[in-house]
């Protein structure tokens, strides 16, 4: 009972993780069809900001991690994304990949490509007792984290003016643009939120690991990406659910999988996307628009 409980909270940790990762990649996914595989470096941008300010204060490592990334965010909306607007999305592919690349060499340069220590937030190691089940307070934390931040942009998207003009871009966006929503705007909101949920994903893994490295965030947003797709295209609950799914269903193939078969978990995990998506092709969670385009 207790192993059964220690897993069940790594798992919902790692897909709270995953689930944020996706609701990234897919918030900008809805209003520019782009799959933005630099989210991975806003993330890694994050976790060296926390490298450098964590030594003078945990608030101050934590504000620059979220600034470091949302200006990143911004600037790659602005210099790299903004000039192909209206491209195809094989161009913007193309394009999301040279600027991963671009950042990731450049900080390899700057920095180096050996990974870093960082003794980030050491009293979250520490374990809790909850009915007898001995738990990490990490996990725990991350998992309430991950809730509140995922709370927070359904909030967003549900209840304020710029929540209703990003989701109305994520179905039609010549049609919200032809009522009057700010494309400039509404693009650069949502990679500015993006930026802050990478921040705070760096945080958290940064805080599990104790490293900081440029490819930090690639695995993590290659994983998520594929949550996206079983989740739906276009639809942010739907990335967020798929994101959870895949995290969750990583760790459970780890801790139920025979020994001899664990070092091949990710492959069970994509069989099982593979099946998913046989069933369902346009994700659990297809946006209309998607639908529609079908």
């Amino acid at each position: 009972m207790r192993e059964a409980a220690q897993v069940l909270v790594d798992a919902v940790s790692v897909g709270g993780l995953y689930a944020l990762t996706a609701l990234g990649i897919g918030m900008i996914f809805g209003v520019m069809r782009l799959v933005n595989f630099a989210h991975a470096d806003l993330i890694t941008f994050a976790g060296y900001a926390i490298l450098v300010f964590f030594a003078q204060s945990t608030a101050l490592a934590v504000v620059a991690a979220a600034l470091a990334a949302i200006v990143l965010a911004l600037v790659t909306e602005r210099a790299a994304f903004r000039p192909l607007r209206g491209a195809n999305p094989e161009t913007l592919l193309v394009s999301s990949f040279a600027v991963s690349f671009f950042v990731e060499k450049t900080l390899i340069m700057v920095v180096g490509a050996r990974p870093k220590g960082v003794d980030f937030l050491p009293g979250l190691a520490r374990q809790v007792d909850i009915a007898g089940v001995r738990l990490q307070l990490l996990h725990l934390v991350t998992i309430a984290i991950s809730l509140a931040l995922l709370a927070g942009t359904t909030w967003l998207l549900r209840a304020t003016r710029l929540g209703l003009e990003m989701r109305a871009a994520a179905e039609n966006f010549q049609m919200a643009e032809a009522l009057g929503v700010r494309a400039n705007r509404v693009i650069a909101a949502a990679f500015a939120i993006s930026g802050l949920l990478a921040a705070a994903v760096a945080c958290m893994i940064v805080a599990q690991t104790g490293l900081v490295q440029p490819r930090m965030g690639l695995q993590l947003v290659v994983i998520a990406f594929v949550g996206t797709v079983i989740g739906g295209l276009g639809s942010l609950p739907g990335a967020a659910i798929g994101g959870f799914f895949v995290g969750v269903g990583s760790i459970l193939a780890q801790a139920l999988l025979p020994e001899a078969l664990r070092p091949f978990r990710e492959a069970f995990v994509f069989l099982a996307v593979a099946l998913v998506l046989i069933v369902r092709p346009l994700g659990l969670f297809p946006s209309r628009s998607l639908r529609q385009r079908i």
